[in-house]
């Protein structure tokens, strides 16, 4: 059945000569895997950068939801990233979270919800000009809600750990060892309460920023057992470091 939907890029895979396989998150039809013939050539291969991390797409599609591949009749640009792809540090946060993306979105099924915030996001990184560097972490922090393990808010101060496994605040460490350290805590507790305008509001050195992405990675993974190594998590660290 030829259906429209519109769709955000989140990886691709080469697939023959001059195919690719993209991993694509529809508000139509949740995650699929789009095949795309001849991306690769010499005539449509200049069509190829419209298929990376967090390119947006109107596509219409020869769907059908028993088939592993979906396949795509034709598309146009929804929103092009053109801010992103033009700054080195935020085309590192653009793969780093298609790549997080491609892990945790697992459902063939809609969730416009998520969707929205996902679009939403990458509109508000695009029209950033500074005080970006927050960005990723505090999207992560957002997206565990959309998730189902995002942690209530901290209510007591005296609350100085963050408990990975069970996603509260508590006063002591747990005996299960997986915790945050009283710093990281004290920072996590305000992103989770914070909005993209009020992030730049958190002074973090670069070290900080990476303890509290490693925190909130190991965080994602105790609740999603499928999360993979994150391959571009180094490069991403070093240039916001």
């Amino acid at each position: 059945m030829l259906e429209k939907t519109r769709g955000i890029i989140l990886h691709q895979i080469k697939y023959t000569d001059s195919g690719i396989i993209t991993q694509i998150y529809t508000k139509k039809f949740g995650r699929q895997s789009l095949l795309i013939k001849g991306m690769r050539n010499r005539k449509t291969g200049k069509h190829n950068i419209l298929f990376q991390p967090l390119f947006i797409l109107d596509l219409e599609l020869y769907y059908k939801a028993t088939r592993e591949l979906q396949t795509m009749k034709e598309f146009s640009v929804s929103f092009t990233p053109y801010n992103i792809y033009s700054d080195i540090k935020k085309s590192c946060v653009a793969i780093f979270l298609g790549e997080i993306l491609t892990s945790v979105l697992k459902e063939e099924s809609p969730h416009e919800a998520l969707f929205d915030y996902i679009e939403e996001s990458i509109n508000f990184f695009e029209k950033s000009k500074e005080g970006f560097a927050n960005f990723h972490i505090a999207f992560l922090a957002g997206l565990s809600s959309f998730l189902g393990f995002e942690p209530g808010p901290r209510l007591n101060k005296e609350d100085t750990f963050f408990d990975l496994e069970n996603g509260i605040f508590v006063p002591i460490p747990p005996v299960h060892g997986n915790y945050a350290t009283e710093e990281v805590t004290n920072i996590l507790a305000e992103f989770f309460v914070s909005s993209y305008n009020t992030i730049c509001n958190i002074s973090l050195t670069g070290k900080m920023r990476n303890d509290i992405l490693e925190t909130l990675i190991r965080f994602y993974a105790l609740h999603l057992p499928g999360v993979k190594k994150i391959k571009s998590l180094e490069v991403l660290k070093e240039v916001f470091n």
